[in-house]
């Protein structure tokens, strides 16, 4: 990976990208019973969705085509 300063989620999730792509690599996240409150406007009191999440998040990354074999 290229040494660069990274400095947001997103910088940390473009770097991971590019460093993942074509090594054929996969990320697996497990939850169990997790919650994620997500907000619907900003401010302290905002109502806010609630996500559950439980079971397996796989992110895999490939330089084909979507579809093309290996």
């Amino acid at each position: 990976m290229e040494d660069q300063n990274v400095t947001t989620w997103t910088d940390l999730g473009e770097n991971m990208w590019s460093y993942l792509t074509g090594r054929e690599a996969a990320i697996n996240y497990q939850f169990v019973d997790m919650e994620v409150a997500v907000p619907r406007q900003t401010g302290a009191q905002s109502p806010a969705a609630i996500w559950k999440l439980n079971g397996t998040l796989r992110i895999t990354t490939s330089d084909r085509p979507s579809g093309a074999s290996a």
